[in-house]
């Protein structure tokens, strides 16, 4: 009999891994040891070559469902013998690490216990070695609970005894507490703070049976709570939280409330019931209160995760509560008991807080599911921070992102590494935010900057700080287009290294002739990229005003192909101008002041919606092609024109077509459908020319605009029924929260982006 000793990296701390391990060796009668180390889990142990391969085969079969092993490495080690099976001490050595497990839903286990367990009967912060807290807890690696927000809570004898116990669920579990020794929500009036589980679970119910406004601690951050069926409350809600048009996502207590108001396919369904538990966008069925989706036909889903959230919908079972993130418009997300009193008094009417820190922020993560397949919208709790196992060594390369939805990446070995959502970078809050969730995991990572790599834009905050590392530290930096990291993201995750067709699709990124592109055709790998085809350039006036004010796409696209006196005030939207507007922007585009070049496809869908009437004004990001897409009727066969000359496809025809139904009284919503489908056979005919020319079959789809789910399903259904390979992001979001993967995976490829 052998000592082998054997090394398993990935994410395997914080999920049950080493009780996991001891309960294998046991049932094998193996004697050894495992240990948490910052660079993996070890175990050293006495058996037989046979029985190893037994061990080693149930360790890949029988893993915690929430960890995840990128390698396990089995050497020889120096004889020992062990007398038993044990767990030691967790040691911190050198420079490697493993992976911080995000935050796990609640598990039926813990819930069973709620209701059977003396000591944990309706304890709110319930949690086992399989589910709670992990990432937004965490200090510093290894994980344990001095290392956690946990470390002031002293476990009670019988906590104490849980913990310590090989064979309990709660062994080694880090925030393991109950009520007699863990954290405790408390009322917090203004005047005074209300201690108890209990009454603040009463209190809370009580408030939104009456119709108000709840500010309630998560384990990312704060959340305000409102009935998702009483307008008159989610109408003060929007008033308060300054969040005039943007959807709210709802949370029921189950599937079956779900499929009350929403339709689910058995795709959305597992991505509600999944242990990462994200906001999941789904077809309405029928409206709650109409202020909660403000006229979409989609509505954001999330169903509990926390203990709170299973106590409170046992008090109001067939209830839709608003769920959002308590903060205020285009700031960070609030994590601390004194932000909360000072920043929400005004929004809340009541303030549910409990004593344990949050030390990292994360939002609630959103999904929707595209093509038939799980799409990442915001990678945040329940994914952040997992890494993205690549195929290049991106050791030291930190990819800083771009400026909207940002997050920022770090490489360690092949493993890329991201931060969860930030937020867009366009003031100071969020850039704060933006550095100290750097500096977090640069420590938890044990990272190093070695090389800086960021986006072609030189103004974006991001940017900026890739160059501040860069010069502080005298980094070498590499900047990548925009849509070349788009591009290289999908690649990266899907391990692809032959060039590919890659379709970036977005509303702004700087292209390498100093104009906007976002209408990309483009054949790209690692190392470079050639822009085989893109959406005609227009001349639009307006800078940052452009995504907020989509008449001004509107006015440039019929400015650009019709003849614009004779059909502008025959629209809709000229009447939401004045006369003034107008003359002063078709003065300042004919003299090009203020005015860029955009090949956008955000700026093609803004001005359709407008054209059609749907919106002339954004009140949140993308809102105007979301109306749009909205409205489409389903069963539309029919497109408009364009024409693909040299390398530029144009929709002038598309336009005059568009205005010539509006103006004939055709509906919005059957031009919308046409306009989708034109777009569709537009790319699809794109694609084809370059795969005649260039021999490649693989196609990936990217950026912000493939979040369309008529786009999106529309284009691989038909690319795909020509029998070509459809990549879609699975691991990383398609917008720009998704943008650092590929700049990272370019700078480790060593080119010139």
């Amino acid at each position: 009999m052998n000592t082998y000793i054997i090394h398993i990296t990935g994410l395997v701390q914080g999920v049950g891994f080493r009780p996991f391990i001891y309960r294998v060796a046991t049932e094998l009668g193996l004697a050894g040891e495992v240990e948490n180390r910052n660079d993996g889990v070890y175990i050293s142990i006495n058996a037989d070559r046979r029985t190893l391969a037994t061990f080693i085969r149930y360790i890949w079969e029988r893993a915690p469902v929430a960890s995840h092993i990128d390698h396990l490495v089995t050497s020889e080690g120096k004889n020992r013998r062990f007398s038993s099976f044990r767990i030691i001490k967790s040691e911190n050595v050198s420079g490697e690490i493993t992976g911080v497990s995000p935050d796990i839903a609640v598990c039926d286990d813990c819930l069973s216990d709620m209701k059977s367990q003396v000591h944990r009967i309706n304890y709110p912060f319930i949690n086992c070695t399989n589910c709670g807290p992990r990432f937004t807890i965490v200090k510093d690696l290894p994980y344990d609970r001095a290392k956690t927000t946990m470390h002031d809570f002293a476990m009670c004898d019988k906590c104490k005894s849980e913990y310590t116990d090989i064979l309990d669920r709660r062994f080694h579990a880090q925030p393991v507490a109950c009520n007699n020794c863990g954290p405790v929500y408390s009322i917090d009036t203004g005047d005074k703070e209300m201690v108890g589980n209990a009454l603040a679970l009463e209190e809370l119910v009580r408030k939104i049976r009456e119709g108000g406004i709840v500010a309630l601690k998560g384990t990312g951050g704060f959340h305000l709570l409102c009935d998702a069926t009483n307008e008159a409350s989610v109408r003060e809600l929007r008033m308060r939280k300054q969040r005039e048009g943007k959807p709210f996502a709802v949370m029921c207590a189950d599937l079956k409330t779900a499929q009350t108001f929403a339709f689910l396919d058995q795709e959305e369904k597992y991505l509600l019931l999944s242990w990462q538990r994200p906001v999941v966008i789904l077809r309405s069925k029928k409206e709650l209160a109409f202020s909660v989706s403000n006229g979409l036909d989609t509505v954001g889903v999330i169903l509990p995760y926390m203990p709170i959230h299973y106590l409170l919908f046992e008090k109001l079972p067939n209830h839709i509560i608003v769920f959002t993130s308590a903060n205020l418009s285009e700031e960070p997300l609030l994590r601390s008991n004194a932000e909360a009193r000072e920043r929400l008094s005004g929004i809340a009417d009541l303030i549910i807080t409990y004593n344990r820190d949050i030390h990292n922020r994360a939002d609630d993560s959103v999904a929707s599911v595209m093509a038939g397949q799980p799409v990442l919208i915001r990678r945040s709790r329940g994914y952040a921070p997992s890494s993205v196992r690549i195929k290049m060594d991106a050791e030291g390369i930190f990819a800083a992102g771009a400026e909207l939805a940002s997050s920022f990446a770090i490489g360690k070995g092949k493993e890329a590494i991201l931060s969860q959502f930030i937020g867009d970078l366009k003031n100071q809050s969020t850039f704060e935010f933006y550095k100290e969730t750097y500096d977090l995991l640069k420590r938890l990572f044990r990272f190093t900057p070695k090389i800086i790599a960021r986006d072609y834009h030189p103004d974006y905050l991001s940017s900026g700080f890739a160059n501040f590392l860069s010069s502080e530290f005298d980094l070498p930096q590499i900047s990548v287009q925009h849509h070349h990291a788009h591009v290289a993201a999908c690649m990266a995750e899907h391990h692809l290294e032959e060039p590919v067709i890659g379709l970036g699709l977005d509303g702004v990124g700087l292209g390498t002739d100093g104009n906007i592109w976002g209408g990309e055709i483009l054949v790209a790998d690692f190392h470079d990229f050639k822009r085989e085809y893109h959406f005609d350039y227009i001349p639009i006036l307006g800078a940052d005003k452009v995504s907020k004010e989509p008449w001004r796409s509107a006015l440039s696209y019929i400015m650009r192909y019709m003849d614009v006196d004779q059909v502008l005030d025959r629209l809709d939207f000229s009447r939401d101008l004045t006369s003034e507007q107008i003359s002063m922007y078709r003065h300042g585009l004919g003299k090009r002041i203020n005015t860029h070049l955009y090949s956008g496809a955000g700026r093609l869908f803004d001005a359709v919606a407008v054209i059609c009437g749907i919106s002339s004004v954004s009140l949140f990001h993308s809102e105007a092609p979301m109306r749009l897409e909205a409205k489409a009727v389903k069963g539309i066969k029919e497109s408009y024109g364009y024409t693909i000359e040299s390398d530029i496809i144009s929709f002038g025809k598309t336009i005059n077509q568009v205005v010539e139904d509006i103006l004939n009284g055709r509906s919005d919503g059957e031009v919308s459908a046409r306009f989708h489908n034109t777009v569709v056979f537009s790319l699809a005919e794109a694609v084809e020319r370059v795969a005649t020319k260039t021999k490649l079959n693989r196609v990936v789809l990217t950026g912000g605009s493939f979040q369309n789910r008529l786009l999106t399903g529309g284009l691989a259904k038909l690319l795909s029924g020509k029998n070509y390979q459809v990549y879609l992001h699975r691991e990383v979001p398609p917008n720009d929260g998704g943008i650092a993967l590929g700049q990272l995976a370019v700078a480790a490829t060593g080119t010139k982006g």
